[in-house]
């Protein structure tokens, strides 16, 4: 053994070949902490130290290569500083170059993810051979910074500027015919022969078959552009990705910066310019919260799997109620392999789930994604009926019919007569208390809720209610479907509207004060959308339907009537309400605040519409400019207060829980981290003294809870920092 650490390990073999694999000892996946990094000095110390040493190989013991580095400790690198990172990445550059520059021919086995620090690890030596099953990637940019060892200056010097800023902009993961493609690695072969297709290319190269010494020259030299050509590459792409990224998000157009910085410069050079970008990008809320994001994601997953190890299989599922809902639910249950049944009681409502199924099949085979035959194979995992036939054989139901209390408790004691005593049934409701769904069912523990969001194939969310009397089996059941349908199940407490909806309410109570006090509807919008939010809250409200709204809006005033009692300040009527009784329902009937057209690809297109702006301007007495700040405050303090209270009833779990609910469920701007990071970042005493100066003017729904006032006055925050 040439050298032994917690998880690297060196190894002679007889051909005198170092095999250095990765293997970390106490985790399920390979990392790059801080300690592997510096085992990974010593152990490359060590070879090279190692006389008779005729090439090198780096693999891995576990299913993955290497996920990247050890995302727990950016945060509290981050917070060590500019100048404290750069000399950090020095020292990584350090090591990774001695690899690069090792005196014999280096090669790469990669078996599985090889994905940020490990992908540019990968880059390191001379040659990579890639199993068919693995995929590599720089997804940096996902975090707000970009590749810091290495990756934007060996990237491109191995595939070209091109496909470089397509990866490491993108932050996609690259299937290995791809990477084979653009040369990222030299061979793709099954995983059983990975090991010994690595060590022919090392035999290969010390025979002199292959140029090892000119791949490194290439690696380590300028790119090979001229001024035009760089032009070309930097100032097109930039552009694009400025666009696509949006101006919230940086890294992305600070990335292709990077490479074009160094396209002139020798390999130490460029990689000075991507060390100072990588700090400055450091130091940004953007960053700061997409790492957070990230580590919320880990305890959501972590959370999930804790009850999956007490679920039973759901091998058969079926959905009640068919329609565009119901048809969601059946295409994403199929699409990821669960068999399921789609009942309803009328032929054209079966017919529509079905059309629904087919139309998003058929994008799948459109994309490319899904020949003809897959797309026939998993249809075939849809089946349609009227009757409750095969009903005893089905694990786990979906009701998804109307949203109204007494439908759905009726067709609820329907089928539960029709399944076996172990079946679980789930209430796909956005509003209605589970506990009193379970009030006439013989089962109740077998009973819970499981809100999917719209449209259900786009949609990452699925919040999954526990009723008073539903059993940790019941949800553990409900958890392992969605994770099964390629969703992020979160388990929330019963109450009305649950966890998002109660959130979202009081986000479009805010918005009735604004226009009823004389703001303009439209640069409400507007401001919110540059806020970060995908859409304004009329333009939201439009795409929920006003019915749905008014529904929903009646649910949280009789569960708290305190804040979120209907009515305008003044006793009269909100913007939806006027809305509502105006048949104007939104996106589902072409009008509400917004009038809707169909664009080139057939889908609704906003556009104004003076009915709807006199209709508003009739609630309020004279219009108001207000500013953006003032907007922002009024429309974000009563959501972030509600996600506190949520947190503070029991409600959800964790604030992680929370803020990943609101992100995956409504479209909270990702790069503020969600409503309780977002109050952390603002300062909870600033944010108490403005929710308290809202309230005196506006009421209980800008009223800050005790509890927050307590952690206020002593300096807590519902994050460690």
């Amino acid at each position: 053994m040439i050298y032994q650490g917690n998880a690297i390990t060196v190894a002679r073999n007889g051909d005198d070949i170092a095999i250095l694999t990765f293997d970390l000892k106490d985790g399920s996946v390979n990392k790059l902490s801080t300690a592997v990094v510096a085992e990974l000095s010593e152990a490359l110390e060590a070879v090279r130290s190692e006389s008779g040493i005729k090439g090198l190989m780096l693999r891995s013991a576990k299913e993955a290569f290497i996920v990247g580095a050890d995302i727990t400790e950016f945060h509290g690198m981050f917070e060590d500083g500019e100048a404290a990172i750069q000399a950090m990445l020095e020292r990584v550059h350090g090591i990774f170059n001695g690899l690069e520059d090792m005196p014999f021919p280096t090669v790469t086995a990669i078996n599985g993810l090889a994905l940020g620090g490990g992908c540019e690890v990968v880059l390191c030596t001379d040659f990579r051979v890639m199993s068919d099953t693995a995929k590599i990637g720089l997804p940096e940019t996902k975090l707000g910074i970009l590749p810091g060892w290495g990756g934007c200056v060996r990237l491109p010097r191995l595939i070209g500027a091109d496909n470089a800023i397509e990866w490491i902009a993108g932050g996609t993961e690259n299937r290995a015919d791809a990477c084979l493609k653009v040369g990222a690695v030299d061979a793709v072969v099954p995983g059983d022969q990975l090991e010994a297709a690595a060590l022919d290319i090392l035999a290969r190269a010390n025979a002199g078959e292959l140029d090892f010494e000119a791949r490194r020259r290439e690696k380590t030299s300028p790119l090979k552009l001229n001024s035009i050509e760089q032009m070309m590459a930097f100032e097109t792409a930039k552009g694009y990705v400025a666009g696509k990224a949006g101006p919230h998000y940086p890294a992305p157009v600070e990335s292709i910066k990077v490479i074009q910085k160094g396209a002139g410069e020798g390999r130490e050079r460029a990689q000075a310019i991507e060390a100072k970008s990588f700090g400055k990008l450091t130091q940004t809320d953007v960053s700061f919260n997409l790492v957070g994001l990230f580590m919320n994601d880990q305890v959501v997953k972590k959370k999930g799997n804790e009850y999956m190890k007490q679920a039973q299989p759901v091998k058969q599922t079926a959905v009640l109620g068919a329609g565009i809902m119901g048809g969601g639910i059946a295409y994403q249950s199929a699409s990821k392999g669960t068999p399921i049944l789609m009942k309803d009681i009328k032929e054209e409502a079966i017919e529509l789930g079905l059309k629904e199924a087919r139309k998003l099949f058929g994008k799948q085979v459109e994309r490319g994604r899904l020949t003809t035959d897959g797309m026939a194979q998993k249809l075939s995992n849809i089946r349609p009926t009227l009757s409750y036939g095969d009903f005893g054989h089905v694990d786990l139901v979906v009701e998804a019919v109307v949203e109204n209390p007494k439908v759905k408790a009726g067709v609820l004691a329907e089928v539960e007569a029709q399944v076996s005593e172990s079946t679980i049934l789930a209430s796909n409701t956005s509003t209605i208390s589970i506990t009193r769904l379970a009030e006439n069912l013989k089962r109740p523990e077998n009973f819970c809720g499981m809100h999917f969001f719209n449209p259900v194939h786009r949609m990452p969310l699925v919040e999954v209610i526990r009723g008073e009397r539903t059993s940790d089996a019941a949800v553990a059941a409900t958890v392992a479907y969605a994770r099964a349908m390629g969703k992020t199940p979160i388990v929330v407490n019963d109450c009305p509207g649950f966890l998002v909806n109660r959130v979202l309410f009081p986000y479009f109570g805010g918005f009735s004060l604004l226009v009823e006090q004389g703001a303009d509807f439209q640069r409400v919008d507007k401001v919110m959308e540059k806020f970060g939010w995908p859409m304004g809250p009329a333009y939201l409200l439009d795409v929920v339907g006003m019915d749905t709204a008014v529904h929903a809006n009646e649910v949280m005033a009789e569960g708290f009537p305190d804040r979120m009692a209907q009515g305008g300040m003044n006793g009269g009527k909100t913007a939806i309400q006027v809305m509502f009784e105006n048949d104007r329902l939104g996106q589902k009937n072409d009008k509400g605040f917004y009038a809707y057209e169909e664009d080139r690809k057939g889908k609704p297109k906003k556009v104004s519409d003076e009915q709807a702006i006199e209709l508003v301007k009739s609630l309020a007495a004279n219009p108001r400019e207000f500013s953006d700040e003032d907007i922002i405050a009024r429309m974000m303090v009563p959501l972030c207060l509600e996600t506190v209270r949520c947190l503070e009833d029991d409600i959800v779990g964790s604030a992680a829980e929370a803020d990943m609910a609101l992100i995956y469920g409504i479209g909270f701007p990702p790069f503020r981290g969600g409503a309780l990071r977002y109050i952390d970042a603002m300062g909870l005493p600033e944010f108490v003294a403005l929710a308290d100066g809202l309230a005196d003017e506006l009421g209980a729904l800008y009223a800050p809870t005790e509890r927050l006032r307590q952690m206020a006055n002593n300096g807590e925050t519902f994050y460690a920092r």
